[in-house]
């Protein structure tokens, strides 16, 4: 196969990108890897990933292959990427993880790179071991609001780095996020467009908010928007039907256990997405959803500069004290959806 080199001259015929953890991380790692098709071309890219996060890059255009790793067998994830690792140029871990740095050392590649966060000391060693190169992470909790004069890298500009620790020089920073014809088709027959979305998470049932917080959120915005949607998953099931009991509020659309794309088909028809700090801030981001996003307090400067909506507008909020009443927040947050739809909002699947 004729490959052209990158600018700089280093060749790779095939590039194995390794990410292994979370749907909004692989998200904001599709700039890096839209960055190493355009420096490399012709070459071959194949990403490993898990099930879970699949339908991110199930119709990128900047993969030629994707490979699922299995659930509940390491040895045989381990064995399938050492397979991979024969006709590899280069391994990059994609994700400061240990998992991610592990598998790309054993793929053996002659170049294998990653990147760590400079105190996550057993990574480090590990990134000794296994990578022939690293980049080195500074955003830390402790160092950021020990210094909050020092900015905190975004986790794209952080995954970005590692391109140009390959060699490649013809770089993007858009999200890439595609949708399938049945996927859009499927929300504009089930979900109101134009929507208010909340996503449901987790996060948002955190002492310091919780279920009635939340319960009068959606009331709340419900009294100023035609349509609200709210979504959910497993995890949220027993909450969402907690939540709606005793709602009454006909112009609130409950959609739960979407598969991914179609929940993001939801999302991209909406005008605004609220959210706690999940992957539906970066899912948001890469449909150009303007979106409200609520942190928690502890490592609020850390949080919102590394995982930022990235380049749409936005409000960035913070939870209230463990014990402090929500009523502010709540009206924080209906106050910003509403000038973000009336500044930015539009129904245009992206």
């Amino acid at each position: 196969m004729n490959v052209s080199p990158s600018p700089n001259g280093v060749i790779y015929r095939n590039i194995l990108l390794i990410r292994t953890d979370r749907v909004g991380d692989l998200v904001l790692s599709t700039p890096a890897i839209a960055s190493f098709r355009r420096s490399w071309p012709r070459a071959r890219i194949t990403a490993v990933i898990t099930g879970y996060t699949e339908s991110v890059l199930r119709h990128n255009p900047d993969v030629d292959e994707l490979v699922l790793l299995p659930n509940r067998s390491p040895l045989e994830a381990i064995a399938q990427v050492a397979r991979l690792g024969k006709s590899a140029d280069i391994a990059v871990g994609l994700a400061p993880r240990t998992d991610d740095i592990f598998l790309a050392g054993v793929t053996k590649a002659r170049t294998r790179i990653g990147y760590v966060y400079r105190r996550r000391y057993l990574s480090r060693a590990l990134a000794h071991l296994a990578l022939t190169d690293w980049c080195l992470s500074e955003a830390d909790p402790e160092i950021a609001d020990r210094n909050p004069e020092q900015p905190v890298l975004h986790e794209v500009h952080q995954v970005l780095a590692l391109v140009k620790l390959a060699g490649g020089n013809a770089l993007t920073e858009e999200l890439t996020l595609r949708l399938g014809d049945d996927d859009v088709a499927w929300a504009a027959h089930n979900a109101p467009v134009g929507a208010v979305v909340l996503a449901l998470a987790p996060r948002w049932f955190t002492r310091n908010f919780g279920t009635d917080a939340v319960k009068r959120l959606i009331s709340a915005l419900a009294l100023v928007h035609e349509d609200v949607i709210v979504t959910y998953g497993n995890e949220t099931e027993t909450a969402a039907a907690s939540l709606r009991t005793g709602l009454n509020a006909p112009n609130v659309t409950w959609l739960g256990h979407l598969a991914l794309l179609r929940w993001a088909a939801v999302l991209a028809q909406s005008a605004v997405v609220v959210t706690v700090d999940t992957g539906a801030t970066h899912v948001a981001a890469a449909l150009g959803k303007p979106v409200v996003v609520i942190f928690e307090r502890e490592y609020f400067r850390l949080c919102s500069q590394e995982w930022s909506p990235w380049r749409v507008p936005s409000a960035m909020l913070t939870k209230p004290p463990l014990g402090a009443e929500p009523g502010p927040l709540i009206d924080d947050v209906v106050a910003a959806a509403r000038t973000l739809r009336e500044r930015h909002g539009t129904t245009a699947l992206s």
